[in-house]
């Protein structure tokens, strides 16, 4: 299913062809943001494999622009845990470019995403966010989704320690 919105982008599932557009917006968000607490930037390889993975089980949307073409951002669902107790508890990631950002098209992909985690019969999606990024809190929020933890000093990166919001929403 696609839908577009008023920013004339169009929110399709991921294909083949936007693995290089979702891995550069990746590596930019691990390179220069708090989003991903991750400290090496990935492989082609690696990056190749994650998008594989996520557009194999259907759980990757893009945002792109309806002139040109260009992907603008992405949102994915994905296992909690490993452990089948949590098989229909996913996190959720969404993803800009710099460019897209304060444009609604996060607003988007996260309503859409929503509806995709709950067709494939997920019961309860989490969005782990980095307490100082309320921009990303307030759009959880926006979206249904409502602050269930907070944790302090939970991930490190950039030399120091961050703190976790954990926002919820049930389906």
């Amino acid at each position: 299913m696609h839908s577009s919105t008023p920013d004339q982008v169009t929110i399709r599932p991921a294909a083949e062809a936007d693995a290089d557009a979702v891995g550069a917006i990746r590596a930019d968000a691990i390179a220069t943001s708090t989003g991903l607490w991750i400290d090496e930037p990935p492989t082609a390889e690696s990056s190749a494999a994650w998008a594989r993975g996520h557009r194999e089980r259907g759980s990757m949307l893009v945002a792109c622009d309806d002139a040109s073409g260009a992907v603008l951002g992405y949102a994915t669902f994905g296992p909690l845990r490993d452990y089948s107790g949590y098989r229909r508890t996913a996190e959720v990631s969404i993803y800009l470019h710099a460019d897209a950002q304060g444009r609604g098209i996060g607003r988007a992909l996260l309503e859409r995403l929503v509806e995709l985690a709950r067709e494939a019969g997920m019961h309860s999606l989490q969005g782990w966010i980095e307490a100082g990024n309320a921009a990303s809190i307030a759009l959880h929020a926006r979206c249904g989704f409502t602050e269930v933890a907070r944790i302090p000093e939970s991930g490190y990166k950039f030399g120091r320690w961050w703190d976790l919001v954990i926002m919820q929403r049930l389906l």
